[in-house]
């Protein structure tokens, strides 16, 4: 069996982000979060957004918080959906990935769906 190579590009990040929300997508538990999305306009930005995470890189502009408290306002967000959408991130880049970096990708998006999880819940009125 061949060692999964850690992530190490922006074409990494495509393959990751991709594979992962062929996943998203029809997922009983968050898939619903997702139908509305454009994704051909969607996975590059993302893809951008985890660049910059990862590897710094300076080209993402957008402000994440926005989308998804307007997302939150149409259904409510809660524990369970993060933790659903951190299941799915870590069980994507473990399949394809192995090394720092991969570990570093999820040990970030816990962080980023604590911090987005309280965001989205305090700004409910």
């Amino acid at each position: 069996m061949n060692a999964r190579p850690d992530i190490t590009s922006a074409d990494d990040v495509t393959r990751l982000i991709s594979t992962f929300y062929t996943r998203v997508r029809p997922d009983p538990v968050i898939g619903h979060f997702f139908t509305e999305l454009d994704f051909e306009t969607h996975i590059p930005r993302i893809v951008s957004f985890w660049t910059m995470i990862l590897f710094g890189d300076t080209t993402y502009q957008g402000n994440p918080m926005a989308p998804h408290m307007q997302l939150d306002r149409r259904t409510p967000m809660e524990q369970a959906h993060f933790d659903r959408w951190l299941l799915l991130f870590d069980t994507t880049v473990d399949e394809l990935f192995a090394g720092a970096k991969a570990e570093e990708a999820k040990q970030r998006a816990r962080t980023i769906a604590g911090v987005m999880l309280h965001k989205v819940q305090s700004s409910r009125t």
